[in-house]
């Protein structure tokens, strides 16, 4: 997929010159072991899926184990000329929130103008699983979140809940306290994108 139309240049720039920086530190990197495979979740992808939200940090999984650079950050000028920083979060952890097991392999390729995919195959969670991965923490951003996606049809509720009951498989943790929020998240998703009546 390509980011969508509403997502900025400058963004995008900012974006690639991060990833570019990581694949700088693959050089030597055996030719078998590439592409890297790097699964962008939280607000970063949002902002490629629809554009509506830019977030201050790239939350990210790698499909091998890498040391990487200090330098991850990467400032530009917002829409309104404001400077932004753009940053790979080190401490993300996908281990710590509701994520399907097959979030990853149902991930999506995307194209980033300047990445050579190739090196670093840049990859966003299905709208779907971005918005299962914000039912544990389920913060007031969360919410708008899956909101966004629902009002741009990209997740209904019925689908929203089968995948979020079948990644409650391999949870850990308060279960009940999820199921509620799955609950309240699919009641948030009708109000913004009532089913269309047949």
């Amino acid at each position: 997929m390509r980011p969508d139309k509403r997502v900025t240049q400058d963004y995008l720039a900012a974006f690639a010159e991060i990833v570019n920086k990581i694949a700088q530190s693959l050089k030597g990197a055996p030719a078998n072991a590439l592409p890297i495979r790097m699964v962008v979740a939280g607000g970063a992808a949002l902002q490629l899926h629809i554009g509506t939200r830019v977030s201050e940090d790239i939350d990210a999984t790698f499909s091998r184990r890498l040391v990487l650079t200090d330098d991850l950050s990467v400032s530009y000028r917002d829409v309104d000329g404001h400077a932004r920083i753009l940053y790979l979060d080190r401490n993300y952890n996908d281990s710590l929130g509701l994520l399907h097991e097959n979030a990853f392999d149902d991930s999506v390729s995307v194209t980033i103008p300047g990445v050579n995919a190739k090196v670093i195959d840049v990859r966003v969670l299905s709208p779907l699983d971005l918005a299962v991965s914000k039912l544990s923490r389920f913060a007031d951003q969360d919410r708008l979140d899956i909101e966004a996606l629902a009002r741009e049809r990209l997740i209904n509720a019925k689908a929203l809940r089968r995948r979020a009951i079948q990644a409650l498989g391999g949870y850990i943790g308060s279960v009940e306290v999820v199921r509620n929020t799955i609950d309240i998240a699919c009641r948030l998703i009708d109000a913004a994108n009532p089913p269309r009546r047949r």
